[in-house]
């Protein structure tokens, strides 16, 4: 056998009488080195499986941020929006109470009358458009959380603690006060 046939032979594990001797070696050595060389890879699995997790942690933590940051970010968007409106509308409200009040004071000119209705009207869709109602306070039980109370009348035809007279509208956005209603409330 020449030099190429016994390296072939020595590699696919077969013994020759030159190899038989240090097979027995060889072997231990070899079973060593692949201990070790599979110790080394298990070191590095581990390694790779805990920067896998960390990052999946991490990749978890931004993902929760982003979410946390775009639903708040949302929530102050449409507060500043809620904001702005009631104040735009906070400033037409002294307008429109003062439009109210010509309406019912005595006028011979009926065109004249007619024509601070049709305002008021306009007035009144601009307000339902942008979600503004009154607070129906007449009659109903006082709450300081909508009423602001100016006085107590006692004999009139209201129970106790009920709004009786109602002096100035209040104002709602959605759920938002705007502006108390200033009303008289029945004493006992």
């Amino acid at each position: 056998m020449d030099e190429k046939d016994l390296d072939t032979v020595e590699e696919n594990g077969i013994e020759t009488e030159d190899t038989a001797g240090e097979s027995a070696d060889v072997s231990a050595d070899d079973e060593e080195d692949a201990v070790s060389e599979y110790n080394d890879v298990a070191a590095q699995i581990s390694e790779l499986e805990e920067k896998l997790e960390k990052a999946t942690e991490n990749f978890y933590r931004v993902n929760a941020d982003y979410d946390n940051f775009r639903k708040r970010t949302a929530r102050e968007k449409a507060e500043t929006y809620a904001n702005a409106t009631a104040k735009c509308v906070e400033g037409l409200l002294p307008v429109i109470d003062s439009f109210e009040r010509c309406l019912e004071a005595e006028c011979s000119d009926e065109n004249f009358k007619n024509g601070l209705n049709m305002i008021v009207n306009q007035l009144s869709k601009f307000m339902a458009d942008m979600n503004v109602t009154a607070i129906d306070a007449l009659g109903k039980e006082f709450d300081p959380n909508f009423h602001n109370a100016m006085q107590q009348q006692s004999g009139t035809d209201y129970a106790a603690n009920h709004v009786c007279a109602v002096y100035q509208k209040g104002y709602m956005l959605g759920d938002k006060l705007i502006r108390p209603a200033l009303v008289a409330v029945a004493a006992d």
